[in-house]
This record gives structure tokens, C-alpha cells and sequence, in this order.
């Protein structure tokens, strides 16, 4: 509830609200209440809570900077359907008044140990041929190429997470 208004604004900065922004295939517009947005959210996670056929567990974060909501991450927990070819684990969105600041970047590195924590590894991300953003975003986080599907490139990202990563044997 602390980043309401901040996420409200964020919204309204783009006129095409994506899919990504479904709680449990409801718009926050058809959920008016704001906390109760935010409880479809989390519960979304839940393998029990239930959706519309064809969807499935899903784990939305958000990337918040000094209480200004700036990202969110969706992590889908399978493939079904043409998540399997089309839309794959993990979606992001970046506010557009700071989009090109790297945000999409540390948001989409930080969600990667929680993929990995769900049995993910390696994620499938896909982003649009014409979106070199996204294409500079999913590279950085180690995504290998692997094909072309309609408009879609898609990419196999490791999750697990490696020993310069974590500092281990830092020192």
C-alpha cells in the first residue's frame, strides 16, 4: 500500500498497459480496490489460488527506489500453451520516465534467484525483434539466443546463481 500512488502514476505514464499488469486475468480497473489488487498479486503465486484455464502460478515483483515504484517482474512458475514459445518465464515492464537508466537491467538480474528458487533454470524469456531494450536487457542477464518465432526472439536464461555472483570465494 506504501507505493499506491507511486504505482497508480507509473500506469498512467502508458497508454498501453500490458498483459503483465493482470492480477489472475483481472485489471486493477475491474479490482478498483487497491489493496485488494495487491492480495491477487501475491496470492497469484499460490499453485492453489484459482485462474482462468490456460493461466498459471505467477510471482509478480516490483523494483522500488526510495518509495517511487519504477518496475515490475512477473515470473510465470510454467510453460503452457504458447508461454512455451511465445511468452515464456519472465515479463518485465519500466515505467517509461525512466526507462534507459539501467532499471530494467537490475530489476530483471535481482528477479533471476527467484526463478531459480521456483525449480526455473534455465528461463525462458522472449522479447519483440524490434525491441532492442529488451534484447540489451535479456543479453546482459546471460540470455543465449536460440530462435525466432513470428515476431518473438527468444532467449534460455540461467537462474542458477554463480560463484562471482554471490561472493562466494570472494575476498
Amino acid at each position: 500500500m506504501t507505493y499506491r500512488t507511486s504505482y497508480l502514476s507509473a500506469r498512467q505514464e502508458d497508454p498501453q498497459i500490458p498483459q503483465a499488469w493482470v492480477a489472475d486475468g483481472l485489471h486493477l480497473e475491474v479490482v478498483p480496490d487497491f489493496a485488494e489488487f495487491i492480495r491477487r498479486l501475491r496470492a497469484d503465486a499460490d499453485p492453489a489460488f484459482p485462474r482462468p484455464p490456460g493461466w498459471v502460478p505467477c510471482t509478480t515483483l516490483w523494483w522500488v527506489e526510495e518509495a517511487e515504484f519504477l518496475a515490475r517482474v512477473t515470473i510465470r512458475h510454467e510453460l503452457v500453451g504458447t508461454l512455451r514459445t511465445l511468452g515464456g518465464h519472465i515479463g518485465y515492464w519500466v515505467r517509461p520516465s525512466v526507462r534507459r537508466r539501467g532499471i530494467g537491467t537490475r530489476a530483471f538480474l535481482a528477479c533471476l534467484p527467484y526463478a531459480y528458487d521456483l525449480g526455473i533454470d534455465p528461463a525462458l524469456v522472449t522479447c519483440d525483434s524490434d525491441n532492442e531494450g529488451s534484447r540489451r536487457i535479456i543479453e546482459r542477464g546471460g540470455g543465449q539466443f536460440d530462435n525466432v518465432i513470428g515476431i518473438k526472439r527468444r532467449y534460455w536464461v540461467p537462474t542458477r546463481p554463480t560463484v562471482a555472483a554471490s561472493g562466494v570465494g570472494a575476498g
